[in-house]
């Protein structure tokens, strides 16, 4: 049985165990999720399933999903689980085809890894969007390059992801060579949960294979058209390293939709926020109200127009989303945006512009 401790099991979830007051029940982690049964480590039995009064309670987002602490009573062969644990820090995307339905992807995770290549995948309009993710999760983002050995010269590649990334660390590595791994494991520590996001075939089931330093996630020939491994992960999957960490891969997503805004935009467009706050107005929309500090950054050159589209692109899809789950926000933007039409209006009947 895995120590509690290379799980990540630490005080903060300790301290909810005991207050259930019930000795019967012992800390287990959810190792893969499933309709009606989920894989456990840390605990005797390997499968579990929920109680019948959580099966009643649970909504669908607060279902046990990969890399979340529970409560089970625990015979050695199957577990009952009575109690989920709140959780430290939830990855939540936008449904793949839903406006506003959400869809948990992992848990408890201290620090997700974005996986990009050094091919024809590389975006950094995804990366942006991945990061403002992470950090409405909780989490610490790490981006890590990868297939840098396809490529003569790394050097634009990184100089992309350094206009973007903002402080964050970037790691140039090679499933297929390993170079670079190392570096990459100096950052998951003993009882340290590391998440790998990102696309379909930017490797991230190769780079899990070189941590754990064996073969447990299948990967798929590289295809010779666009360099891009095919789509292998199925599901999320907790997976241990050699030397305590644990690593949680993920499947490629077609899409990431945001659902909410924690200050994630914010804090992955940390250049455009700390611009804002020198504006002459505190409510600036950063249209043509005088004193704009963001739209000089853009005239300057600062801040390019592609980052400046893309913050407000994530800003609109954040709230629209929001609204869509609430009523009284979906009224209040209503009308926000009858005033604007308003005064767009009148401004046409005197200039006789549109």
């Amino acid at each position: 049985m895995i120590a509690l401790e290379n799980l990540g099991f630490r005080p903060y979830f300790a301290t909810q165990l005991d207050r259930l007051a019930r000795p019967d029940l012992v800390p287990a982690r959810i190792a893969a999720d499933g309709q009606n049964a989920w894989h456990l480590a840390g605990c005797r039995a390997s499968v579990g399933e929920l109680s019948g009064r959580l099966r009643g309670e649970l909504v669908e987002t607060m279902r046990p999903v990969v890399g979340d602490w529970v409560a089970v009573a625990d015979d050695g062969e199957r577990a009952v689980i009575h109690h989920l644990l709140d959780r430290r820090t939830a990855m939540i995307r936008r449904a793949a085809f839903s406006t506003a339905k959400s869809q948990m992807i992992a848990a408890n995770v201290d620090c997700f890894g974005i996986v990009t290549s050094a091919n024809r995948d590389f975006n950094v309009r995804r990366i942006e969007r991945y990061m403002t993710a992470i950090y409405d999760s909780g989490a610490s983002p790490v981006m890590v390059l990868n297939k840098v050995d396809l490529v003569e010269n790394v050097t634009p590649f990184i100089e992309e992801l350094a206009a973007v990334a903002l402080g964050v660390p970037v790691i140039q590595v090679s499933a297929l060579t390993g170079a670079g791994i190392a570096e990459l494991r100096a950052h998951i520590g003993p009882g340290t949960t590391f998440g790998l996001i990102g696309s379909s075939g930017v490797g991230k089931s190769s780079l899990a294979n070189r941590l754990i330093g064996q073969d447990v996630q299948h990967v798929s020939e590289i295809r010779g058209d666009d360099a891009r491994g095919r789509h292998t992960t199925t599901r999320r999957e907790l997976l241990l390293l050699p030397g305590g960490g644990v690593l949680i891969d993920t499947p490629g997503m077609r899409e990431l939709g945001l659902i909410e805004d924690g200050g994630g935009v914010d804090a992955a467009f940390a250049d455009i926020a700390e611009a804002a706050e020198a504006c002459r107005f505190a409510d600036c929309g950063h249209e043509s109200e005088p004193g704009c500090a963001v739209r000089a950054a853009i005239a300057a050159g600062t801040i390019s127009p592609e980052r400046w589209a893309s913050y407000r692109k994530l800003q609109r899809e954040v709230r629209s989303a929001e609204a869509r789950r609430d009523p009284l926000l979906a009224a209040q933007d209503r009308k926000r945006w009858k005033t604007i039409h308003k005064a767009v209006r009148a401004k046409a009947k005197v200039t006789g512009k549109p």
